[in-house]
């Protein structure tokens, strides 16, 4: 059973089969008000997640992507999430509902356009210290998984 789950897993993510282009960050506004800079990316590999308040899988999932944010402190990994919804009060009130601490700012197309043309949630990408997407993960992962991913994007 538990190669089953594996193998499944192993299907759902997409690898670049050529090293990705290096990617072009945009400017991010946080909803705490601070913009991450293109140039605040050099060097630090990052784990960026696309979700929605209104997904019952990515309420899941973002449990598991805010204890990475807290074991990852100090590494040379950030991890941004990207939420798919309209309203900046809705997402702070998710956010403080929930006690998730990691970063998070309204998606406005242009990020994820750059990493995926899939439109799945929660949609976990993998960026490595270069800049290259490394991984595009679909839908919900174990904490084990998402655990991993900090590892993964220092690894490559």
């Amino acid at each position: 059973m538990a190669a089953a789950v594996g193998t499944a897993l192993a299907t759902r993510v997409v690898r670049a089969q050529a090293p990705s282009p290096v990617l072009d960050w945009p400017a991010i506004r946080l909803l705490d008000g601070s913009t991450l800079a293109p140039a605040s990316w050099q060097g630090v590999a990052a784990v960026v997640v696309f979700w929605a308040t209104h997904c019952a899988y990515c309420k899941r999932h973002n449990a598991h992507v805010d204890k990475l944010h807290r074991a990852s402190r100090g590494q040379p990994v950030r991890i941004l999430t990207l939420a798919e919804d309209h309203s900046e009060h809705a997402v702070r009130r998710y956010m403080q509902a929930h006690g998730y601490g990691f970063p998070v700012a309204l998606s406005d197309g242009v990020l994820r356009a750059r990493l995926t043309g899939r439109r799945i949630i929660p949609m976990t990408c993998v960026i490595d210290r270069e800049g290259r997407l490394r991984q595009a993960i679909p839908g919900e992962m174990t904490e084990d998984d998402v655990m991993g991913l900090a590892r993964a994007a220092l690894r490559a």
